[in-house]
């Protein structure tokens, strides 16, 4: 009997719980809390889950931590953004140095290439690849952050450099990053940072090959991944602009309307940050924001969403479909059969919790004051938002009650963790079938 829950997916989940309870629960201490009201420990778990899953959606102002629940909050995002990848490589390595077959498979769906004989050389590279990105971050950021947080430059470039490499969207300033909305140093190396993160460690090690060696052709889904990407970000660029050129962008010169408009393109990507008040935004900006927290980053990459490269199989399997054989064909590559039913049905799993997520918030959350056809898209736009692991709020989650909290963490976990665990294949069994069901015929349309 195939099992369900492989022992990688337990793993995986238990990393995550561990460190989710664990964040919780140094949250929860009162030295971690800066605030004249004692936090409530179900805000203290939010703000964990948040971080660990790297979303940045937050009930409580993480300005009013203490240093030392700042630190916490950063440990949470480095961890839990380098956790999918990296650390269940650790955990499956085997005292050899070597990943088992259904092990290799795990990280072969992120990285598509196969792990030989050294993985710990992978999980090394991923680590001077987050080190030299971070750090390079931080040192541009030092500079240009000049308003002050109470935590000292250092710690504010560090923090900021990170939660922006790990496309978790937290801040040390209580309105994000809008108060630096003309401060083009800091949306660029912000900009920078997203992209990097958000594209993975496998297109960053082949454009690297690409430089370094001219004749060294870039793979097939390093070719979707930025294409796709560019795409994003120009569509959404073109958009944003059109959209707020008379209104949030109307007092700004021709450049800092690109800039900016470019800045709310690239951080629904799952990043978080904002320059623009997001509830302010004209419902067609809201409206297109939406999917793009909803397609996110590349696969292999701290960024959440369903993947560029699943919203890309899927789209295309749309508008062209597959030829006689059930394949697709994309340029001169052919894409089998299995792979755009795995790609289809990840979506669909995605928009089934995404469903779920909206729905349950619709019967559980009455916000006061506010219309009908508003809640619903500010309901819409959070659970958008904690799905895709982005952060982006229209300032609904901190006015949620306890079952609409709950509610968000599990969206933030299922888009995280659910997502990695339903990518990951099943043990392989071979079977040969000598007798079969007959084909069923149903008509479509």
């Amino acid at each position: 009997m195939t099992r369900i829950i492989s022992s990688e997916k337990v793993i995986l989940f238990f990393y995550f719980l561990s460190l989710i309870l664990l964040g919780s629960i140094l949250l929860y201490l009162p030295d971690a809390w800066g605030g004249e009201e004692k936090l409530s420990y179900i805000d203290a778990l939010f703000t964990s889950v948040s971080a660990v899953c790297v979303t940045g959606l937050i009930t409580v102002d993480t300005a009013t931590y203490t240093f030392f629940g700042k630190l916490v909050i950063l440990l949470l995002i480095q961890f839990g953004g380098l956790g999918i990848i990296t650390f269940t490589t650790v955990f499956l390595a085997r005292p050899s140095g070597r990943l088992p077959l259904s092990s290799r498979k795990i990280t072969g769906k992120y990285y598509l290439e196969e792990i030989e004989h050294h993985p710990f050389k992978i999980i090394r590279n991923i680590f001077i690849f987050t080190i030299v990105f971070e750090t390079v971050g931080a040192i541009l950021l030092l500079q240009s952050l000049n308003l002050k947080t109470g935590d000292g430059k250092v710690f504010n470039a560090i923090f900021h450099s990170i939660s922006a490499f790990c496309n978790a969207g937290f801040s040390l300033y209580s309105n994000s990053l809008e108060g630096y909305i003309k401060t083009p140093s800091v949306n660029i190396v912000i900009m920078i940072l997203i992209i990097s993160g958000g594209i993975g460690f496998l297109v960053i090690q082949d454009l690297s090959r690409r430089i370094t060696n001219v004749r060294h052709k870039l793979s097939f889904h390093t070719k979707i991944v930025l294409s796709v990407t560019i795409a994003l970000i120009i569509s959404g660029t073109i958009g944003y602009f059109l959209f707020e050129n008379n209104g949030l962008l109307k007092n700004l010169s021709t450049g800092e309307k690109l800039l900016t408009s470019l800045f709310q393109s690239v951080t629904p990507r799952t990043a978080g940050f904002n320059t623009l008040p997001q509830a302010e935004l004209s419902t067609s900006s809201k409206i297109l924001t939406l999917p793009l927290m909803f397609i996110g980053g590349a696969p292999g990459s701290i960024a959440g969403g369903i993947k560029v490269t699943t919203f890309f199989l899927v789209l295309t399997l749309a508008l062209v479909g597959v030829d006689e054989r059930g394949e697709l064909r994309v340029g001169n590559r052919k894409v089998n059969a299995k792979l755009l039913t795995d790609a289809t049905v990840f979506a669909v799993k995605a928009i089934m919790i995404l469903f779920t997520s909206v729905f349950l918030l619709t019967i559980t959350e009455h916000i006061a004051g506010r219309k009908e056809g508003s809640r619903f898209l500010e309901i819409l736009f959070e659970s958008f938002s904690a799905f895709g692991t982005v952060g982006l709020s229209l300032g609904v989650t901190p006015e949620l009650t306890l079952p609409g909290k709950g509610i968000i963490i599990f969206t933030m976990f299922a888009g995280r963790v659910g997502l990695i665990s339903m990518a990951m294949p099943l043990p392989d069994r071979q079977i040969e079938r000598v007798i079969d069901y007959p084909e069923g015929e149903v008509m479509i349309g």
